[in-house]
């Protein structure tokens, strides 16, 4: 789609654009968020809900302050559930998928971190920054103790540089291959030096500190980290690589770089404070555009809490959403590598598509394929009669499908999903008082949930 008037407001609020919105800010919605959605307007929904600041979480346990190295798996499972509750119960707010955004960006694993205490604070820096100033994030993150571990920047000393940090930096963080050079990383080094971790507080140690002049990007100074990143912002090609990852994040998996370079222009005016950018965005002619709706593969976290939200699952079983994520490539505080999970047709394959499909049906069934236990339980009964077309079975498919298809169905699909809910039965026998209705609730939701459209967002 042409840039132009690409980023003018739309001037139809209605339940498609409600529902596309939802689906990409959130982490699921179901009915009742989108009623909710759809009772406010669209400035009132994206900037006093959607990226609204939001108050700071309790952390998952007192021992985010305990610098030893007790109980590391069962601390780092906590910490993982402990995200995934809050993803669960984030209400109508963007902050948790920028958090995850962030996580992706400013890559840090915790098997070389160590401590999940660590992996704790980043993450509570991605949340106070989560919408906030990009150039004080990144100031942020270059001296946050996980990151410092990381990459290698606590053994970043005078006279011995190591340049781990510096390189990702440029490369990864901030302005993309091409736009620097081997001597700007080595100079980026060298200015970068002299920061050390003690358990989880990183500290400065003057005598570590080269204290030379550097020459960066074409300024030459006795730069320290702060001024390394000021410089960078200077550049803007940087804008236009952070707004570069938000569109292939939240828009489209294809770059359309004269849209970026608009995004990129209202975050150089805004001094690189997100929340214009977003607001512009989110409410833009092209963020909802037929071209950019579900045009997306959802992530495994995301596919997980969205099956939970939109089904009302009830109490989360943790353990089980943890392994199913661990089966499906996507296991939280562990990238694969410092260039995060890539996202999008990696997420499908021979592997991981059964696995989505195994969650779904347990979900749906309250029960693992071996019959083990859940803590998730959905009486689809229930469920069906929160929709007013409860009775009716071809309308209730097609209200049914607005919280899980992000684009009307096909023909061919309705005619096959309403076959799979009647089992034989004439249309006009159906009833959720049926004593069969739950049987084939079950049967129906796990033929929606296995359609190749429900991996879209």
């Amino acid at each position: 789609m042409k840039s132009g008037n690409n980023f003018n407001k739309i001037t139809v609020w209605d339940e498609d654009a409600a529902r596309h919105l939802l689906a990409r800010t959130l982490f699921g919605y179901n009915k009742q968020d989108l009623e909710f959605a759809l009772s406010t307007t669209l400035d009132d929904f994206v900037d006093n809900h959607l990226l609204a600041d939001r108050p700071v979480p309790a952390p998952p346990g007192f021992w985010v302050n305990d610098s030893s190295g007790d109980n590391k798996t069962d601390r780092t499972r906590e910490l993982i559930y402990w995200w995934y509750n809050l993803m669960l119960t984030q209400g109508y707010s963007f902050q948790e998928k920028m958090v995850l955004f962030w996580h992706n960006h400013f890559v840090s694993d915790i098997a070389k971190v160590s401590l999940p205490q660590r992996m704790y604070w980043q993450n509570k820096l991605f949340r106070d920054y989560a919408m906030g100033n990009v150039i004080e994030l990144t100031k942020a993150v270059t001296i946050d103790a996980a990151m410092l571990i990381y990459l290698d920047s606590d053994k970043n000393r005078k006279g011995a540089p190591n340049e781990n940090y510096a390189r990702e930096l440029l490369e990864l963080f901030t302005l993309g291959i091409g736009n620097y050079t081997e001597q700007d990383i080595k100079e980026a080094a060298r200015a970068l030096t002299g920061w050390r971790v003690n358990g989880l507080e990183p500290y400065f140690t003057e005598t570590r500190f080269d204290d030379g002049v550097k020459t960066f990007l074409g300024q030459s100074g006795n730069f320290n980290h702060d001024d390394i990143v000021d410089i960078i912002f200077t550049q803007p090609v940087a804008a236009n690589y952070i707004c570069r990852g938000l569109y292939t994040e939240f828009m489209h998996i294809v770059p359309d770089e004269a849209n970026i370079e608009t995004m990129a222009e209202i975050l150089r005016s805004n001094n690189y404070e997100l929340k214009p950018v977003l607001s512009t965005l989110l409410k833009s002619v092209l963020f909802h555009s037929a071209e950019i709706r579900s045009a997306k593969i959802k992530s495994p976290v995301e596919f997980i809490i969205t099956a939970i939200k939109q089904l009302n699952a009830g109490t989360p079983d943790y353990v089980y959403m943890r392994q199913i994520a661990e089966q499906t490539k996507q296991v939280l505080f562990s990238p694969p590598n410092v260039s995060g999970w890539d996202g999008d047709r990696i997420w499908i394959n021979t592997t991981t598509l059964p696995a989505r499909n195994i969650f779904t049906d347990a979900l749906i069934n309250g029960k693992k394929p071996n019959g083990g236990s859940l803590t998730f339980q959905v009486n689809l009964v229930d469920y069906a009669r929160t929709f007013s077309s409860s009775e009716n079975a071809v309308q209730l498919i097609d209200d049914i499908a607005k919280i899980f298809i992000q684009f009307p169905l096909s023909e061919n699909r309705r005619t096959y999903l309403l076959n799979t809910l009647l089992d034989g039965a004439a249309v006009y026998d159906w009833s959720t008082f049926d004593p069969k209705a739950e049987d084939r609730l079950q049967v129906f939701f796990r033929a929606l949930m296995r359609l190749s459209e429900y991996q879209l967002t």
